[in-house]
C-alpha cells in the first residue's frame, strides 16, 4: 500500500499545471481506466486511439475519482478538482512517478527492445541478476514477476502508471533489480516515457507491426528513440550482428557495450558447437575467455545469452561466474520447448510469429533432423498483413511438410488470412490447409514419426485463441500432448 498524499504536494514540481480546485485534496491513486478508479483516486483522461478520455469523466466521478487531468478546462465538473495542461501524457507520467516515490531510482533497471529475443533474454538476465543475492522482478510477455510471485501478463508493455506501480511493489519486495520487455507499441506510446533506465538492450530489427508503425524506417526510428533516451550515465548494449545497430545508437548518449558473433565487438560468442540437446561455445571479453554449454538450442539463443552476459558484466558478475550461472539456465515457456509426449515424438512449441523468427527457428531445427520438419503456422488477425507472404515462403523453403491454420484470428476472416499466407508459396497447392488449429496439430502429429521434427509456431506460451465472437482457452503445448496420447494411423494422414 501507499499512502494518499496531497495534490499540492504531487504537483509542486510542476508549476506548469493550472489547478482549478482545492490543492489541499488526498490522491489515493491515479488511473488511466475508469474500471479500476476507486474513490480518491486521480483519473487521467488522456486522448487515446480508440477513446477520448474527457468522455469517461463523468464515469470516472461516478467511480469516485476526486480529480482529473485534463487538457481543457471543463466548467461542468465543479465536483472534482481539473489539473490541466496541454501535455497530458507527460503529465501522466510525471505524476505517476512521483505518486510512487521515483522507484526506479531504487532499481537497477534494464529494457530489452528489439523484434524477437526480448522475452528469453529477459529470463536470462533475470536468472544472472538473481545470483547477486537479491530477487530481479520482471515484467514481460509471459509474466510479470514480484520477489516470489508470479502473474499472467496481460501484454508486454504495461502503460506508465502500471510500471511505477510495479516498481513501487518491486521495492517495498526488496527487488534490487528488474527487467522488462519494452516493445515498439510501449514506445510510441510512452508507456516507459521518463523512467530511468540503467541498462537498454537491443536484440534486432525485422518486419513486425507494420500495421501500426507502416514503414521499417518508422519502427526503427522508435526504437533508436529508446536509446535516445538514455542517461549519459547507462549503459547500451546493442547487438552489432543486426544492419539495424548503428540506427540504435546514432543518437544514444549512454555508454556502449557490443556484442555479437560475426562482427567485432566487445563480447563475443566463438567456437560454437549446435546440438539438438543443447548449445556450447566460448565467450571472449576484454582478453578472457570461458566456455559456455547451455540447454537453449539454436544460433539466436547465443544472441540472447551474450545479451545476458553484458548485463552481468555491467553489474559486476565475473564473466565465469556468469557463464556458470547461464549454464543453469532452464528453456523459457513456449521458446522452442519440448513437448513431452507418449510416442516420444518430436514436438517443439515456438512463438515465432515473423519471417525472421521462424526462419531462425526452422534453421536451427533442420540442423537437426534426421526425418522431415513438419511445421504447423497460422498469422495473426489485425496485424501486419504485408508478413504473412513472407512467412509462408519461409516455411515452405525450409519446411518438408507445411500446414497452413488459424493463429488468433481477431476480427478478421481465418480463411482470408490463410489465403494472403499461401500466396506467398511457390506451390501453394502443395501445402495442407486446417483451418481449425487442433486439427492442423493433430495432423501433423498423425503424419510424423519419430524420426520426424513437428514444429508448432506462432502462439509460444499462449493458452488462449482469439475469434472475433469469443476467446478459447487453447494451448499448443497441452493440445500437442493430448493429441499424441491418442491412437494414430500415421499413413492416413498423408493423405489431402
Amino acid at each position: 500500500m501507499i499512502t494518499p498524499i496531497k495534490l499540492k504536494k504531487l504537483i509542486k514540481e510542476i508549476p506548469s499545471a493550472l489547478i482549478k480546485g482545492n490543492k489541499e485534496i488526498e490522491i489515493t491513486g491515479i488511473s488511466n481506466d475508469t474500471r479500476r478508479i476507486t474513490p480518491g483516486n486521480l483519473f487521467v483522461a488522456k486522448r487515446g486511439l480508440a477513446h477520448d478520455g474527457a468522455k469517461l469523466i463523468p464515469q470516472a466521478i461516478a467511480a469516485g475519482a476526486v480529480a482529473i487531468l485534463t487538457d481543457l478546462y471543463d466548467p461542468f465538473y465543479p465536483q472534482v478538482v481539473q489539473v490541466v495542461h496541454p501535455d497530458v501524457p507527460m503529465l501522466e507520467a510525471l505524476l505517476a512517478r512521483h505518486f510512487y516515490q521515483c522507484p526506479d531510482k531504487n532499481l537497477f533497471l534494464v529494457g530489452i527492445t528489439g523484434t524477437n529475443g526480448k522475452t528469453t533474454t529477459s529470463y536470462l538476465v533475470k536468472h544472472l541478476l538473481d545470483q547477486k543475492g537479491s530477487s530481479c522482478g520482471l515484467i514481460g510477455s509471459i509474466a510479470r514477476i514480484i520477489g516470489q510471485h508470479a502473474f499472467p501478463a496481460p501484454q508486454n508493455t504495461p502503460d506508465i502508471i502500471t510500471n511505477y506501480k510495479l516498481f513501487h511493489e518491486m521495492v517495498l519486495h526488496e527487488c534490487a533489480s528488474c527487467v522488462m520487455e519494452v516493445t515498439s507499441h510501449g514506445l510510441h506510446q510512452g508507456r516507459v516515457r521518463l523512467v530511468e533506465f540503467d541498462v537498454a538492450i537491443f536484440t534486432n530489427l525485422t518486419q513486425d507491426h507494420l500495421d501500426y508503425h507502416l514503414t521499417m524506417e518508422a519502427y526503427a526510428e522508435v526504437k533508436a528513440s529508446f536509446f535516445a533516451s538514455l542517461s549519459p550515465k547507462a549503459q547500451a548494449v546493442v547487438n552489432v550482428d543486426d544492419p539495424w545497430h548503428a540506427q540504435m545508437i546514432a543518437s544514444c548518449p549512454a555508454h556502449i557495450l557490443t556484442y555479437g558473433i560475426d562482427a567485432p565487438c566487445s563480447v563475443r560468442a566463438e567456437n560454437i558447437q549446435l546440438s539438438p540437446s543443447g548449445t556450447q561455445f566460448n565467450v571472449v571479453y576484454e582478453g578472457q575467455r570461458a566456455h559456455l554449454k547451455s540447454a537453449l538450442i539454436g544460433r539466436f539463443n547465443i544472441y540472447n545469452c551474450l545479451a545476458a552476459l553484458a548485463v552481468g558484466l555491467i553489474r559486476g558478475i565475473s564473466l565465469d561466474k556468469c557463464v556458470a550461472a547461464l549454464s543453469r539456465f532452464p528453456a523459457v515457456p513456449g521458446r522452442l520447448e519440448r513437448v513431452k509426449n507418449e510416442r516420444n515424438l518430436n514436438i517443439f512449441v515456438d512463438y515465432a510469429h515473423t519471417d525472421d523468427a521462424l526462419n531462425n527457428v526452422l534453421c536451427t531445427l533442420s540442423e537437426f533432423k534426421t526425418g522431415r520438419l513438419i511445421t504447423v503456422f497460422g498469422c495473426g488477425g489485425n496485424r501486419d498483413p504485408l508478413k504473412r507472404p513472407k512467412m509462408g515462403a519461409v516455411v515452405e523453403e525450409l519446411s518438408d511438410i507445411a500446414i497452413v491454420t488459424s493463429d488468433n484470428p481477431r476480427n478478421e476472416d481465418p480463411g482470408e488470412i490463410i489465403h494472403q499466407i499461401l500466396t506467398g508459396f511457390k506451390h501453394p497447392e502443395q501445402a495442407w490447409v486446417e483451418l481449425g488449429r487442433e486439427e492442423a496439430i493433430a495432423r501433423a502429429l498423425n503424419a510424423a514419426t519419430p524420426d520426424d521434427i513437428v514444429l508448432i509456431a506462432g502462439k509460444g506460451h499462449e493458452d488462449y485463441q482469439i475469434f472475433s465472437h469469443q476467446t478459447i482457452a487453447f494451448d499448443d503445448r497441452e493440445v500437442a500432448k493430448r493429441l499424441a496420447a491418442c491412437s494414430f494411423s500415421p499413413a492416413s494422414a498423408l493423405s489431402k
